[in-house]
């Protein structure tokens, strides 16, 4: 399956990427962790601060799947609305999820602070603004729920978002407690970490299950043969066919970085910002001065292959930019079109397999991937040292 297509920009952002041999031997583990994008990475720096013997394979190379198209927001916030889940889950396993998301950006900045390269990570405040003044009514439901349960929130009027964000819209909420991250650099420093820390990588390395005993699951690729006791799938948007049984698709979108803008002026603090109506526009800034920009969701599973396109839509995005700031001197610098999955009703896949022992999955399907990453790599450290995590019942395979 084709992930992506067009001219990624973070890749571009490193100038040495940690190479890792293909798999020539016959191995065991506790641990075994199919796929080398950001879950992968997330659960591999998590495991390896335990006494676990953990190997990770990638049939690519680390970080070239899904996880390079990334556009880094890292956001406690929810596709679905926190008034929503209420509705769809129950108030009690709404907030909790909610509060599982909060937290796993402060996790994901411990983990960036303890890393031995910079990867860019910056705590950020979130704008969420109402597309339409029929969405007001939206985000007071909103701002009603996350204020009764102490998220951190403040309710935003028209003219406040113009003094402060420099645009007109008819409302918005204004959260703390997110952030943003170059996702390559932290992808390729979790996993150089994690290696020198006894995790073992291999990569261009497909493998297969072929057997399992009360012991062991038997894995084989090419040239070689692993035995693990345990196995966490990573795979991402790949994982499809199991993924349409649990309830879930894949569609794409697209993303742009611009050229560096000189003067960020009337954008408070560089703040995130997204909107409500579906599919959703979305900015955030880099660490040099440009505008990385995203929407424009599909009901299509492939990556776009047609560049002509890619470039229409990142002409678009471009639009969208200068919709909100006019004044901005700016191109398109990188543009690309990429896959991405969604649950049915909104939150990730973490946890064991239901009918197949000493194996989980890791998919962090929709809008907060590397967030989901971060939790599911906690529940399933949980889940295999312990076999118990307080919060895995809301993310189970099975629900």
């Amino acid at each position: 399956m084709k992930l992506h297509n067009g001219s990624l920009y973070w890749p571009q952002t490193v100038s040495h990427v940690q190479a890792y041999p293909e798999l020539q031997d016959t191995i065991t583990c506790d641990v075994l962790i199919v796929g080398g994008g950001m879950s992968g990475a997330l659960c591999a720096h998590t495991l390896s601060k335990y006494d676990l013997d953990t190997i990770l394979v990638e049939k690519r190379t680390v970080g070239s799947g899904s996880s390079s198209a990334n556009t880094g927001l890292l956001q406690f916030s929810n596709d679905t609305m926190l008034h929503e889940f209420i509705k769809k889950i129950g108030e009690e396993k709404a907030v909790r999820f909610y509060k599982m998301c909060l937290k796993a950006v402060d996790e994901l900045e411990l983990a960036a602070k303890s890393l031995s390269k910079e990867v860019d990570f910056i705590r950020r405040k979130s704008l969420y603004y109402a597309s339409t003044p029929g969405d007001k009514s939206k985000l007071k439901k909103e701002f009603k729920a996350l204020s009764k349960h102490g998220f951190p929130v403040d309710f935003l009027k028209k003219d406040e978002i113009k003094e402060r964000f420099g645009f007109e819209k008819p409302a918005a909420l204004l959260t703390d407690g997110d952030a943003e991250v170059n996702p390559y650099k932290f992808i390729q420093t979790l996993m150089e970490d994690a290696h020198h820390n006894g995790v073992r990588i291999f990569e261009n390395t497909e493998i297969e299950e072929t057997d399992r005993d009360d012991e062991y699951v038997y894995f084989q690729s090419a040239h070689g043969k692993i035995a693990a006791k345990k196995v966490i799938y990573s795979t991402g948007y790949e994982t499809i066919p199991f993924a349409k049984k649990l309830g879930a698709e894949v569609n794409r979108t697209f993303a742009i970085v611009t050229t560096p803008v000189h003067y960020l002026n009337h954008w408070e603090d560089k703040n995130l910002i997204w909107e409500t109506k579906r599919p959703y526009f979305y900015m955030r800034t880099t660490v040099d001065g440009r505008i990385v920009a995203g929407g424009l969701d599909e009901e299509r599973m492939e990556a776009p292959s047609s560049e002509e396109m890619i470039r229409e839509r990142g002409q678009r995005l471009l639009d969208k930019i200068k919709e909100h700031y006019p004044g901005y001197e700016m191109e398109v610098d990188s543009v690309w079109g990429a896959s991405f999955g969604e649950s049915d009703d909104g939150l990730p896949f973490i946890g064991k397999h239901p009918k197949k022992e000493n194996v989980y999955y890791l998919l962090g399907f929709g809008g907060n991937g590397t967030v989901y990453s971060m939790l599911g790599a906690e529940i399933l450290k949980d889940l295999i040292l312990y076999d118990s995590h307080p919060d895995a019942e809301i993310v189970r395979l099975d629900r």
